[in-house]
């Protein structure tokens, strides 16, 4: 499955996409005032120690107090008290302590950014463990003879007399050769090196490390064997994907481009389109059928509907293949909009037990060329599947967009009839209370409309009632929801 990888580069945001075949499959999007910190390292201080939670809150000199649990304190890691069990949170950290940790979520919604003092710095075969003498596989090298080489691989290539470090072989690392890993050590070290120097000066609160750029970063992580092209519209950043492409991954050097084009670089696979249709909560299939997906603060929801789609058979093909369907575009939309923790699907009840095997192992098929880590249940009696998807960044619609100030998020907005009438109750609450010679109604345009058409009886017998007048007026700024009652 061949892949290209679009950068988009303006002054105030750099956005990349991952097309497979011509399908946009995933978005990555940093804002110039807003970049995400993951693998960033600071040196903090520890504010406020949580013995009932085993963590503490560390001050990295960003927005929000950043969150430490004990698991992720350096000394325990190491198994030093024998019993794997961690030590009270109070023993290992003291409130004013000066730590150094790295991001390893940022901050989302409400939630401060996720910390550890298990610093990693990773490369394209590598990463980097500074303060471990472990070496690694990725469990996806699976052949025992190719994950032995790749051990004394990395071990002959540690420098002599070299400070103790540990590394983690990635995927990627099956095909390297020699010097690659051999120059993937060597930029570790000189990172690490640097680092070093920085946290021995460093006074304060203070960023020791900065990740690369979106840019860079993509090149680092993303690009496998099976990518073609990866085209860039920004000169600047162009030069420097080459520069850095020859140092430290010179094999697709000649498979970067720069691209002059007038037409914008992400309307060639109409991934624009594809941006705005991610922001949808109705999913619609070839097939006529259609998902609904909806995201909340605990758990992201997946219905499966067959909506226009008949079949040509009988009622248990038309689920199944509709099934089928879903499982390819559900494992396609978790990755497009970057959907992480709970998930649950609701696929459409299925009586055979040989149609549900065959649903649940293409779902599974489709969620293996994921990066990030899925982990998922069998279906349960009820008809649904349970995923957990990790969560490291805010997903698609959290990054693009915010709660609507009309709904409050809630993705819903009273009826102009339940605001008439809302109207209705609050003209006699002011009657029963206050004297006045005339009531002026301010209003959206539509509950305006309502009140002088279908509801103008109403509004009648309120003045008999009352025996006062109502004004009725246009407030163009207001919401539906909106409305105020103005005592004359």
């Amino acid at each position: 499955m061949s892949e290209e990888i679009l950068i988009n580069v303006t002054p105030q945001e750099t956005r990349v996409a991952v097309v497979e075949n011509g399908v946009l499959q995933e978005v990555y999007v940093e804002r110039t005032r807003s970049r995400g910190i993951v693998g960033n390292i600071y040196k903090g201080k520890v504010v406020r120690i949580l013995p009932g939670m085993q963590a503490a809150f560390v001050d990295i000199g960003i927005e929000r107090t950043a969150f430490l649990h004990a698991s992720d304190v350096r000394s325990v890691t190491s198994a030093e008290n024998g019993d794997g069990v961690s030590p009270p949170i109070h023993e290992l950290l003291q409130d004013g302590q000066d730590v150094i940790v790295q991001v390893v979520k940022d901050p989302i919604g409400t939630k401060g950014a996720r910390l550890t003092m298990q610093i990693t710095l990773p490369a394209r075969y590598l990463v980097y463990l500074p303060y471990s003498t472990h070496i690694g596989i990725s469990q996806k090298i699976g052949d025992e003879a190719t994950r032995e080489r790749l051990r004394a691989l990395v071990k002959s290539a540690i420098p002599e007399g070299a400070e103790d470090g540990g590394y983690i072989l990635r995927t990627l690392a099956e095909t390297a050769a020699e010097e690659e890993i051999e120059t993937d050590i060597r930029y570790l070290r000189r990172v690490w090196t640097a680092c070093q120097e920085r946290i021995r000066t460093a006074t304060g609160r203070s960023l020791i490390h900065e990740d690369l750029p979106l840019a860079l970063r993509a090149m680092r992580d993303l690009v496998r064997d099976n990518v073609e092209k990866i085209r860039i519209d920004s000169r600047e950043i162009y030069t420097k994907a080459i520069d850095f492409g020859i140092e430290f991954i010179p094999e697709i050097a000649d498979r970067i481009e720069h691209y002059p084009g007038e037409r914008p670089i992400f309307d060639l696979y109409s991934v624009e389109d594809e941006i705005q249709k991610a922001r949808d909560r109705k999913v619609m299939l070839k097939s006529g059928g259609y998902l609904v997906l909806d995201q909340t603060e605990a758990m992201t929801t997946i219905d499966v509907n067959t909506g226009a789609y008949v079949g040509k058979r009988n009622l248990e093909e038309t689920l199944f293949k509709t099934n089928l369907e879903a499982a390819q575009t559900i494992a396609r939309q978790l990755r497009l909009r970057n959907l992480g923790g709970m998930i649950i699907i609701d696929f459409i009840d299925m009586a055979e037990a040989e149609h549900k095997r065959q649903v649940l192992r293409a779902l599974e098929r489709a969620l293996s060329r994921d990066r990030t880590k899925v982990y998922m249940t069998e279906m349960s009696p009820l008809g649904l599947v349970e995923l957990t998807r990790k969560r490291t960044r805010e997903s698609l619609e959290h990054v693009l967009c915010q709660p609507c100030p009309a709904c409050a998020g809630r993705g819903m907005v009273k009826t102009p009839q339940t605001v008439c009438y809302e109207i209705f109750r609050e003209i006699l609450r002011e009657a029963r209370q206050y004297g006045t010679d005339e009531y002026v109604v301010l209003a959206s345009q539509t509950v305006i409309d309502l009140l002088l058409d279908e509801e103008a009886g109403s509004l009648v017998k309120l003045q008999e009632f009352i025996g006062k007048p109502i004004q009725l007026k246009v407030e163009p700024l207001y919401t539906q929801e909106q409305y105020d009652v103005v005592l004359m």
